[in-house]
């Protein structure tokens, strides 16, 4: 079913539904390195703005923790891994560029060509 902007409409409506329960987050790092720094940073700016106390983050030093990026496939950092509400996605970089940590969060959708 399309809706009235043309997208589908039932995409739409699980976006919106998947908005109302917990937002579970695993940010892993590599040590307080500038870009670790800077990937804490952008991504609390993000969580405070769209999703103000609706989520969980954990911050997770692959340094201290390194048999947890086993666990979540974490290959680089930094690395957020959103866990809750499905589906499971993974977002490589400092997290600057919000507009893209924002559609891989399924909190804005994609631009149609």
């Amino acid at each position: 079913m399309t809706g009235p902007n043309g997208r589908d409409a039932d995409l739409a409506s699980s976006r919106e539904g998947a908005g109302d329960g917990p937002w579970i987050l695993r940010l892993y790092v590599t040590g307080l390195t500038p870009r670790s720094v800077q990937a804490i940073a952008n991504l609390r700016a993000i969580c405070d703005e769209h999703l103000a106390g609706r989520y969980e983050l954990e911050i997770i030093d692959i340094y201290k923790n390194p048999e947890l990026t086993r666990d979540e496939q974490v290959v680089a950092a930094p690395t957020l891994v959103k866990s809750l509400p499905p589906p499971l996605r993974r977002i490589v970089g400092d997290l600057s560029d919000s507009e893209r940590v924002l559609v891989g969060l399924d909190l804005r959708p994609k631009a149609l060509p």
